[in-house]
């Protein structure tokens, strides 16, 4: 768990429910909507199938009604909820055994006197000001003009908590602020307090300005990959030609570590073990191939400024084209998840 996470409350909680649970269960959840980025498609994937590696019980939870309130895909809940059975697909096509996860739909849980017993009662504890803080966790800014219906969200996720009985949220670190929320209100009530384990966010191609810490889940929402902007993210379907075009003009400043997209991919999505040696191939011309001993000497190396940027853009590109390329030939030759593809990508992305 700690080999994905930027953030565990609390680590002894969670070596407890080890040691007295064989199948602890575990959560993340989605709102729906549009085409999956590679942080959907190869980040979390990676997450779960470890997860599910170690024995966890997980819980994927498609938050339709929650894509609703957040306006994606224009509110129509009838193309959220086939966002959602696309999802599931992209999890299928990147290795996902979804014969050993639980999918649930919110809708499940909310046609119950239980679900909405335990909302107000979430809400009676929690002020609005708090609710108001707390938007973040739908991709607003703190501040941000918000419907009647989305200030109820919040609460709504911190409900999702008890009500899928889980042990564990596994989360983004953007959704830290929820999960803290349940944690408090499970104290007040005696409900079952939930280990809260968030995994980082992955940056966007534009990158994130030096001096920023990656951990906290405040100024790095700016940065985080999204698919609302294309310029700014990588899809699990782009063709190698596009998957180069975006990692070309990606900021990829020379002798920066910090904040450099190419080095956020190569530790989050790309090296499986950071500590084997790494070779960089380039021309004889340019000094020949480049070889490091683990990914934080190639980070000296780069830093030295022994490494040009182009050089390590085309490495970059090269082991997400590996990674993507069995989700994209997925969706080209199964006719189900095709026509699932070309459905999602017909509808108007909103945020």
């Amino acid at each position: 768990m700690k080999s994905f996470s930027t953030e565990i409350v609390t680590e002894e909680e969670l070596t407890k429910l080890f040691e007295v649970k064989d199948h602890p269960v575990a959560y993340d959840g989605f709102e729906p909507s549009g085409l999956a980025g590679i942080h959907f498609g190869l980040m979390r994937a990676r997450n779960i199938k470890k997860m599910l590696d170690i024995g966890i019980h997980f819980k994927l939870y498609l938050a339709d009604y929650f894509a609703y309130l957040n306006n994606k895909l224009g509110g129509d809940i009838d193309h959220i909820e086939t966002a959602g059975e696309y999802f599931v697909e992209v999890w299928k096509a990147a290795g996902v055994d979804t014969k050993r996860v639980e999918i649930v739909r919110d809708r499940e849980m909310m046609g119950s006197f239980s679900y909405w017993d335990r909302m107000m009662k979430i809400g009676k504890e929690v002020s609005l000001d708090r609710v108001k803080r707390a938007i973040t966790i739908m991709g607003r800014v703190e501040g941000d003009s918000v419907s009647a219906g989305q200030i109820f969200y919040p609460i709504m996720q911190a409900t999702d908590v008890f009500e899928l009985d889980v042990d564990i949220c596994q989360l983004g670190i953007d959704q830290r602020k929820a999960n803290m929320l349940a944690r408090e209100v499970a104290k007040k009530y005696s409900w079952k307090v939930p280990v809260v384990v968030s995994h980082p966010l992955l940056l966007g191609l534009k990158g994130m300005p030096q001096g920023l810490k990656t951990k906290g889940e405040g100024e790095l929402m700016q940065y985080k990959m999204s698919k609302s902007d294309p310029k700014n993210s990588i899809s699990v379907h782009d063709t190698p030609s596009e998957i180069r075009s975006k990692i070309s003009s990606a900021y990829c400043p020379e002798k920066v570590v910090e904040g450099n997209p190419m080095f956020d991919y190569l530790d989050k999505l790309i090296l499986e073990d950071k500590s084997l040696p790494i070779t960089i191939e380039r021309p004889q011309k340019f000094g020949g191939n480049i070889r490091a001993g683990s990914f934080d000497e190639l980070a000296k190396i780069y830093a030295e400024g022994k490494l040009h940027p182009m050089d390590l853009k085309n490495f970059v590109a090269t082991g997400l084209e590996e990674k993507i390329r069995p989700i994209r030939e997925h969706f080209e030759k199964n006719k189900v998840a095709h026509e699932l593809y070309d459905t999602v990508k017909g509808y108007s992305v909103t945020r």
